[in-house]
């Protein structure tokens, strides 16, 4: 007897029936394949037919057919990975004793070689940079060596490692005066942060003690407390060297001091502000909500002219309050968002809880919401901090003067010189300027992808 299909009227209740994908759906993805390999076979035609009628260059070692054996290469690499791949799908069959999918396993291996060239097209740069920094020569870009035997000196791929010195980062520090409470401080600074790092390793190949865990937090506060110390009653007057380049530390202090305070100023506004629109009902609620995400759809660079005139009527042009006031304002929205979808993920019923214990909704907010938010707070000024450090335009429209200049302003001086740009002082300045950025994203990299899950996700 034959049982017929049932109808999904008869499933039970959670079930669902499995309908096969269509021809069009499994042709879906080679179609988008197909597209994206003649879209690259289209695009390198024109490059080298631009190339081909262009002069060589004397900066670049051209190679008759280079390409040619570069495709060849990359084909070569492909078929290897091919077999390694087939060895690799009959060896986990004879092992496992399950079918595996050969297509799969050759995938993950052509997604692998991807990859690993696009992680090589990516640091190069990086590489080279930082090399340059330890180049007197003052240069930033490859000079073949055609005489050497290697490929990649002549090539220029490599610099000529040889002529390394400290020389640029020694330029960076000339005439900096520093007393001795300050290398004191300093020093309390790099012991705290040895002691985060130290603990910060041992916690990755075991289970941190509560006694550890009190050793961190301390030494986090020492370590804030003493850069905060340092950055506050750092004065230009320590700076006595002739070149902009000398006042590089002060533009580290300078950034490091709007950055601080707008980052602080950011949780004092977006907390409330995200509370509110949380927790309260009242009229224009909504609608300050979709203006937020109005704002949001504008660049910056679009109220330079607003925000400039503003500052000269205010008399806070040239002024790091200016600099901070402008910042925040515009941290206001996204922050406001991020808390608000934070605050509604944590149970109502704490709050009315505290409430009918007689707390204020004031205490409530205090004593309840932002002892539970801390992550998210260190999110949002974390999140501040880095977008107010890598910020250039309204810095170098609102700020004048050497002593009042910000990282990027400082980087921008050594490539708008009159007679030569300071390629190898720009190199070592932009490496130091990003060491405070590397490390706290390093450090506190947990908050940002918990913060913004946090925020972006409602119960």
């Amino acid at each position: 007897m034959t049982v017929p299909p049932q109808k999904p009227a008869d499933l039970p209740p959670g079930s669902y029936i499995h309908r096969e994908p269509g021809p069009l759906r499994r042709a879906l993805p080679w179609l988008v394949l197909a597209a994206l390999v003649l879209g690259l076979v289209t695009l390198g035609y024109f490059l080298a037919r631009n190339m081909a009628g262009r002069p060589k260059s004397f900066t670049i070692y051209f190679v008759e057919g280079g390409w040619k054996r570069f495709l060849l290469g990359l084909l070569a690499a492909c078929g290897v990975l091919a077999l390694t791949s087939l060895i690799g799908q009959r060896w986990g069959r004879w092992r496992t004793g399950r079918r595996i999918s050969y297509l799969a396993v050759l995938g993950d291996q052509l997604t692998h070689l991807f990859l690993i060239l696009v992680v090589l097209v990516a640091v190069y740069p990086i590489f080279y940079v930082l090399v340059a920094a330890f180049d007197p020569r003052n240069s930033l870009f490859a000079f073949p060596d055609f005489g050497n035997p290697n490929i990649f000196y002549r090539t220029g791929l490599l610099p000529n490692l040889q002529v390394l010195s400290l020389e640029n980062f020694r330029r960076l520090f000339d005439g900096v005066v520093i007393p001795g409470w300050q290398l004191l401080l300093a020093g309390v600074a790099g012991a705290a942060l040895a002691v985060l790092l130290l603990f910060t390793l041992s916690r990755r190949f075991g289970r941190e003690s509560a006694g550890q865990s009190k050793v961190r937090t301390w030494a986090l506060r020492v370590l804030t407390v003493s850069l905060a110390l340092l950055v506050v009653f750092m004065t230009p007057a320590q700076f006595t060297g002739q070149g902009n380049e000398s006042k590089f530390l002060l533009s580290v202090r300078n950034t490091l001091l709007v950055s601080g305070l707008t980052g602080l100023l950011a949780i004092l506004l977006s907390t409330t502000a995200g509370y509110a629109m949380a927790r309260l009902r009242f009229p224009g609620r909504f609608e300050a909500l979709l203006f937020f995400i109005f704002i949001q759809m504008f660049p910056v660079f679009l109220a330079l002219v607003a925000v400039y005139t503003l500052m000269v009527l205010l008399g806070l042009n040239n002024t790091f309050t200016g600099l901070i006031l402008a910042y925040s304002g515009g941290a206001i929205a996204f922050n406001t968002w991020i808390f608000k979808g934070y605050v509604e993920s944590l149970p109502e019923s704490l709050e009315e809880a505290a409430m009918v214990d007689g707390a204020t909704r004031w205490q409530t907010f205090l004593r309840v919401v932002l002892p539970l938010s801390g992550g998210m707070l260190a999110f949002i000024f974390l999140n501040q901090f880095i977008g107010t450090y890598a910020e250039f335009i309204l810095a170098n429209v609102l700020l004048t003067g050497v002593e009042k200049w910000t990282v990027g302003v400082m980087l921008l001086s050594f490539t708008s010189g009159q007679f030569a740009t300071k390629w190898g002082v720009f190199a070592a300045a932009a490496t130091l300027g990003a060491l405070p950025i590397v490390a706290l994203f390093y450090g506190f990299q947990r908050y940002f992808v918990g913060g913004a899950v946090a925020g972006g996700v409602k119960e």
